[in-house]
Parts: structure tokens; C-alpha cells; sequence
């Protein structure tokens, strides 16, 4: 099979318990790490073992970080 070109998380920052969640658009996946070197690497991880060697796996990974910004009046 052929290989995707790319797939996307999205990550974000927990500001109540700390660490970081990310969810991959339009497919299963979803991991999370204290810092974002971990997440980075749970994010790799995850990848590999969602797509079977046999599948089309993605030749890149694109961390998208969303931040949530709360303003008072």
C-alpha cells in the first residue's frame, strides 16, 4: 500500500492537572505526556502501533497545539 502523506494531532496543554493530551484528526488515536518531549514521543508510538506494517502509514506526523485564552471584562 501506498503511504499517507501526513497525519495531524491536535495537542493540548491540561491546565488543571498538567501534561499534555493529543488526538489525531480522523482516526483513533489519542495519547498524552507530561512534558511535550514525551508527547512527542507517545505521538510516534502511538502511529506505529495504530497502523500495522501492512497499512499505509503516514510520513509525517504535524502537532497542531491549540491554546485555549480566557479574557474577563
Amino acid at each position: 500500500m501506498s503511504s499517507l502523506s501526513e497525519i495531524i494531532f491536535e495537542v493540548s496543554e491540561d491546565e488543571i492537572d498538567g501534561g499534555y493530551s493529543a488526538s489525531a484528526l480522523g482516526y483513533g488515536i489519542h495519547t498524552e505526556g507530561e512534558t511535550i518531549d514525551e508527547v512527542r514521543s507517545s505521538v510516534r508510538e502511538a502511529v506505529e502501533c495504530y497502523f500495522d506494517e501492512g497499512d499505509a502509514r503516514p510520513r509525517l506526523i504535524r502537532l497542531h497545539f491549540v491554546r485555549d485564552e480566557i479574557l474577563t471584562l
